[in-house]
């Protein structure tokens, strides 16, 4: 699993972390990885910072931050945690700002689960 886990980190993926919170189950947590690639809060965040409804955006970035953080996708957990935090204090230039960070590490979490779910890891 050496190899797993360390291509997986080169995607903003803490393995060791996720094992932890899965109960060491690698079929359940591969399992649960692979249904980000269908969540639409990261597209639900860009449209509503994009409408500028900043509620909406809010709860999208809070979701986002749940999701990542329970699939232990610590870059993107990170990042949308700022952007979360940003919008929950009021501070939307701030997280405008922001969001090409958000952007970067969701394509490539994304990446990374797609070459996983490929065998390319």
């Amino acid at each position: 699993m050496a190899d797993i886990k360390t291509e997986l980190a080169t995607y903003g993926i803490d393995y060791d972390e996720a094992m932890e919170r899965m109960g060491g189950s690698a079929d359940f947590y591969e399992k649960l990885a692979m249904k980000y690639l269908n969540d639409t809060h990261y597209v639900d965040l860009v449209a509503a910072m994009e409408a500028k409804d900043f509620s909406e955006a809010y709860e999208a970035a809070h979701a986002l931050k749940g999701v990542s953080g329970n699939l232990s996708m610590t870059d993107l957990f990170k990042a949308s945690a700022a952007v979360s935090d940003a919008l929950y204090q009021g501070e939307y230039q701030a997280a405008e700002t922001l969001m090409p960070q958000v952007a970067s590490t969701h394509e490539k979490v994304v990446e990374g689960l797609e070459k996983w779910q490929n065998g390319e890891l």
